[in-house]
């Protein structure tokens, strides 16, 4: 009447994580979120850099970077919660410093520039988030 024991990589796969894999994971978190807040706060001040004509480049080159740092989050993180951390970093620095002090002065004009970067960013952050959805999706757990 022994006890068997299971196969050595059956258990390895169900192992609970260990407290520092955890704190590892939790700090890879924290970055990606800290990734999206600095994306976001550089991206405030540079989205109306270079304009060619009548087109923002600059704010079109800060919606991109938005989609990739949320894109890659995910991807990395096997998670799309890899992709939601910069998204929500994002989210506070530009619409936080898009609001106006006490004085009445905004970082983020309303210009088309502005319009550009924080539309065009929502929706960059968004596609990054579900393009993060879709690969966590189909990737074979």
């Amino acid at each position: 009447m022994g006890i068997t024991q299971p196969p050595v990589q059956a258990t390895a796969k169900l192992r609970p994580p260990s407290r520092a894999e955890a704190f590892i994971t939790g700090g890879a978190y924290a970055m990606l979120f800290l990734a999206g807040l600095a994306i976001g706060v550089i991206s405030s001040f540079e989205y109306s850099r270079a304009v060619l004509g009548s087109v923002p480049v600059a704010a079109l080159a800060c919606c991109v970077a938005i989609f990739l740092g949320c894109a890659l989050g995910g991807w990395a993180m096997r998670r799309v919660a890899g992709a939601l951390l910069p998204a929500i970093g994002w989210f506070v620095a530009s619409f936080g410093l898009a609001m106006p002090n006490t004085g009445g002065s905004v970082i983020i004009a309303n210009t088309s520039a502005g319009e550009w970067y924080l539309y065009g960013g929502s929706v960059s952050a968004l596609l990054g988030i579900g393009t993060a959805l879709v690969t966590s999706v189909r990737a074979p757990r």
